[in-house]
């Protein structure tokens, strides 16, 4: 093997090894220590529930969760459910819209 077949091969390895988070199509490496990412989605969770604040939101809920579901399976299974009961409503949707359109 060549040295550059190593180096990409080790860049591999090392993109493989990087947990990221998927968000509308948009990748975010989240940290490597699993405290570090247990303590950024507590927080998230904590200060979302201070989103009547002007600097903080609602939407850091949501997204404190998403982190924590890496962490823990009890969360995991509540991001799995809802996903697939996302899944079931939007293809719901797009199907009553292809009989409305098929009716016209």
């Amino acid at each position: 093997m060549r040295e550059s077949d190593v180096m990409e091969e080790q860049e591999e390895q090392i993109r493989q090894k990087t947990r990221t988070i998927s968000i509308f199509g948009r990748k975010f490496s989240m940290p490597q220590s699993r405290l570090a990412r247990v303590c950024v989605g507590s927080l998230l969770v904590v200060f979302g529930m201070f989103g009547f604040l002007p600097v903080l939101g609602f939407w850091m809920i949501p997204l404190g969760l998403l982190v924590l579901s890496y962490e823990f399976a009890t969360v995991r299974r509540w991001r799995r459910r809802f996903d697939l009961w996302w899944a079931e409503r939007r293809g719901g949707r797009a199907r009553r819209a292809e009989r409305k359109a098929r009716r016209r």
